[in-house]
């Protein structure tokens, strides 16, 4: 199982992260097991895609900047800074955990001032 998450510091509560929902037009993910968002949960929005060994690839650093690219003046008008925000590359192996990033995925990355976050596990 794969999860490809954006992840972004809100400093700002319920209102701002209702916005954020708003621009990027994305329903974000509630803290796993909780169901419904929790006032206490707003500091960190989160949006989430799954995927497994057995779908295509899916390439989350560019179709996630994609998504950010065009709204990042919008979100600095909330006070969320482009070092807010980071991607999370969650990933269950079996037996070996090899993975790949393009030279062009890593550029677009860094002249964003994106951090990348990868964790691991095994089954």
């Amino acid at each position: 199982m794969v999860f490809n998450q954006i992840s972004i510091y809100n400093p700002n509560g319920s209102e701002s992260f209702k916005r954020i929902s708003e621009i990027l037009n994305l329903e974000p993910i509630a803290s796993e097991g909780l169901g419904k968002l929790k006032t206490e949960q707003y500091g960190v929005w989160t949006y989430s895609v799954e995927t497994n060994d057995e779908e295509p690839y899916f390439d989350f650093i560019n179709r996630f900047l994609d998504i950010l690219e065009p709204n990042f003046e919008d979100l600095e008008k909330l006070g969320i800074k482009r070092d807010d925000i980071s991607f999370w590359h969650l990933y269950e192996y079996d037996q070996q955990c090899a993975m790949e990033f393009m030279p062009k995925q890593m550029e677009r990355l860094g002249k964003n001032g994106i951090t990348l976050c990868i964790d691991c596990w095994q089954k």
